[in-house]
């Protein structure tokens, strides 16, 4: 069968226009994305409506060694080359009434399938998680006739605090979404109180899957001045298909989360400090209790952000290698954590402690950021090397709608998984 003639025209589409904007002066640039607004904006009674697109180009090329522990000059699986267009439509109505709906289409085309995605049963290769495949991504209702409250009800994206528990998994060209019913209230008089509530019924996983679940979430997000943000949080996931019982958990925790106050005129404190424990739920046949800390502290000055941290998931399966005591985020963006090789997408048995150090710097009006990250990964006891990992990425933004990345991942196997380097670039369109 034909490749669709889609692909052909979103593979080229995307970096083109990006090389086009770069070239393009900064007042003709603004003049033809104002034009590209004004044609996808629309009015009713004064109320705003929008087609809303998004045009995702990536090239992400894996190579892989042997498996850590097999024997020396074993072969591992065939280097994967993925070239992929994803592509999102929607149309957001004007609000009536209090009353707004929106619907998303989302498409992912390959147009060099050399890689394993999990489901085109090309095994050879390494996986890149970037099915080709389409489907409708959202399709939600909401009304916010209540003061200070939003509520939406249908397929929606989900992210709450930095995506580690609920998230969409926003990295991968399919994104995962909820359908599920989400209560936002914001109380300006209570000290800036934010309470996100809602039940998840299924998730749409960025393999174009559905898993069902009976799972209630609450989320409390209290200001603290100028210093940060104190969450408390609860996720009951309950997965309804017999293979997924394992996943069935139920995670509390407390984070505090900020940027102090300017001092030495220049410099800002960063800091991070977080505590969740985690157990068995509904249909779990396994027996557990499991606990998470996240620590982080540093400091920003001159656009230069340098801070160290440390996050270990406890795993009790000692010399098993079961992962079904070990704490998990089955529904967070775990992409961006513990190194972006993705080989701790799992929590392993025995835990995981990821010490590691980031440096970010921003230039030419926070247009251009450039970001290095190492990664020092052992076991939750500290007495297992796992490896080690360099990460690094490069972004260009164009204005607020186009962008330009590069992103490089090199983890080196001690004892877990195997030698991955993943390399990145992208190009994006986003209306």
């Amino acid at each position: 069968m034909p490749k669709p003639l889609l692909k052909k025209s979103c593979a080229g589409l995307t970096p083109v226009i990006l090389l086009g904007v770069s070239a393009i002066s900064v007042p003709a640039q603004a003049n033809l994305t104002k034009e590209i607004e004004d044609a996808l904006n629309f009015y009713h009674y004064g109320n705003k409506g929008a087609v809303k697109m998004d045009l995702n180009y990536r090239w992400e090329n894996v190579d892989q060694d042997r498996g850590a522990g097999g024997p020396p000059g074993a072969g591992g699986p065939k280097t994967a080359n993925a070239n992929t267009a994803r592509l999102r439509l929607g149309l957001l109505s004007p609000t009536f009434y209090g009353l707004q709906a929106f619907a998303e289409y989302e498409g992912n085309y390959a147009m060099q399938e050399d890689y394993n995605s999990t489901r085109n049963r090309l095994s050879q290769y390494s996986v890149v998680a970037d099915p080709e495949a389409s489907e409708l991504n959202q399709f939600w209702f909401s009304y916010n006739g209540i003061p200070d409250t939003l509520v939406k009800v249908g397929r929606q994206r989900i992210k709450l605090d930095d995506d580690r528990f609920i998230g969409n998994v926003g990295w991968r060209q399919m994104e995962m979404t909820y359908d599920s019913i989400l209560f936002t209230h914001k109380n300006q008089t209570l000290f800036g109180l934010t309470v996100n509530a809602g039940y998840i019924d299924s998730v749409r996983s960025i393999f174009s899957t559905k898993e069902s679940m009976n799972s209630p979430i609450l989320n409390l997000n209290y200001k603290v001045g100028d210093w940060g943000d104190l969450i408390g949080y609860g996720y009951w996931l309950d997965y309804r298909e017999q293979e997924n019982f394992a996943k069935s958990t139920q995670t509390y925790g407390l984070r505090f989360d900020g940027k102090s106050p300017q001092f030495f005129d220049r410099v800002n404190a960063v800091y991070t400090a977080e505590w969740s424990t985690q157990a068995d739920y509904g249909d779990n046949p396994n027996r557990y209790q499991v606990d998470r800390i996240n620590l982080m502290a540093g400091a920003s000055a001159y656009n230069l952000t340098l801070s160290g941290a440390v996050e270990q998931l406890n795993g009790l399966g000692r010399g098993v290698g079961s992962t079904t005591k070990a704490f998990q985020t089955p529904l967070g963006t775990n992409h961006a954590f513990q190194g972006w090789a993705d080989l701790f997408l799992t929590t392993p048995g025995d835990g995981i402690r990821d010490v590691f150090a980031t440096a970010s710097y921003k230039m030419m009006n926070d247009s251009l950021i450039l970001t290095g990250v190492y990664h020092d990964f052992k076991d939750d006891t500290g007495s297992i090397q796992y490896g080690d990992e360099w990460d690094f990425s490069v972004l260009k933004k164009f204005g607020k709608h186009y962008s330009l990345l590069a992103k490089y991942a090199n983890y080196t196997a001690e004892s877990y998984g195997t030698d991955t380097q993943r390399i990145w670039l992208q190009a994006n369109v986003n209306f």
